[in-house]
């Protein structure tokens, strides 16, 4: 956050002073990454808090609403970078090469340490899954900005900027859209991503002492965390017990990254309603 606080004043004065909209469309899009990562920061750490009262699964989903929000303000950055560019199309503006280069180069190697630094264990948790998005997406948005600053000097092609600029804002924009859908639909209690729940289902069916598996139902309950609700039909002839059967279920689904299992065992003949869903 610090890295990034401090990169945007530097390239929004840069942007303004040398009239560069791709350099201030990565400022922007930089302050987001700040607003993203101070909400993400929030969100985990309420995510943290032991369950309680009302909330009886704790705090997990605030990661998911951390998420959408992050969302949310790609694409307010996205269309605020979009307009301005369209504008300059019509009245371009000449810009200062050197200068906006040498901030969009700091731009890049600072987006891609703060990536970095979130290490290579976000993939399976939104809320940081979006913050490293910010970050990569900033990094390549510096890249397109500092490619775009350097043949404008060299060529003096001034409606290079303001075409890197509607680049930048649409790249960002498709980026929001990918986030928001990905977390209204954990929201939505959506199977995640990296689950396959017909492959869930096959483990459950394979197990000792199981002739039929229902009622399946696989959700986030934010960050890494998966829970699963399952009706079992137990083949009574097996010698399978209970207690046997339940341990299997457990250590099946926590391989397959689901630590959260709440599992009803049946009779083969017992009917529990709806066996389709």
């Amino acid at each position: 956050m610090l890295l990034n606080a401090a990169l945007s004043g530097m390239q929004i004065v840069v942007g303004l002073a040398f009239g560069s909209i791709a350099l201030i469309g990565d400022a922007l899009h930089n302050v987001g990454d700040v607003m993203g990562l101070l909400l993400g920061w929030g969100a985990e750490g309420l995510s943290q808090r032991p369950a309680q009262g009302r909330f009886s699964y704790g705090y997990g989903r605030s990661t998911q609403l951390a998420a959408v929000v992050n969302a949310v303000l790609i694409l307010m950055a996205s269309a605020v970078v979009c307009v301005e560019a369209l504008q300059r199309f019509r009245q371009p503006e000449l810009i200062t090469a050197g200068p906006v280069a040498i901030a969009a180069g700091a731009g890049l190697v600072v987006n891609l340490l703060s990536a970095r630094l979130f290490g290579a264990d976000h993939h399976h948790d939104l809320n940081r899954r979006a913050a490293v998005l910010h970050l990569l997406s900033d990094a390549a948005v510096s890249a397109a900005v500092l490619v775009s600053a350097l043949l404008a000097g060299v060529t003096g092609w001034m409606w290079l900027d303001p075409l890197t600029g509607l680049g930048v804002g649409l790249s960002v924009g498709w980026l929001g859209v990918v986030l928001l859908r990905d977390g209204l639909a954990e929201l939505m209690d959506a199977v995640p991503q990296r689950i396959d729940p017909e492959h869930i289902q096959q483990i459950l069916l394979g197990l000792p002492g199981v002739s039929g598996a229902h009622h399946l139902h696989i959700w986030s309950m934010g960050g890494t965390r998966v829970a699963l609700t399952v009706h079992l039909q137990r083949d009574t002839s097996l010698s399978a017990g209970d207690p046997q059967l339940l341990s299997g279920v457990r250590h099946a689904m926590e391989h397959e990254g689901i630590e959260h299992c709440t599992v009803q065992l049946e009779a083969t003949d017992e009917d529990c309603g709806e066996l389709n869903t």
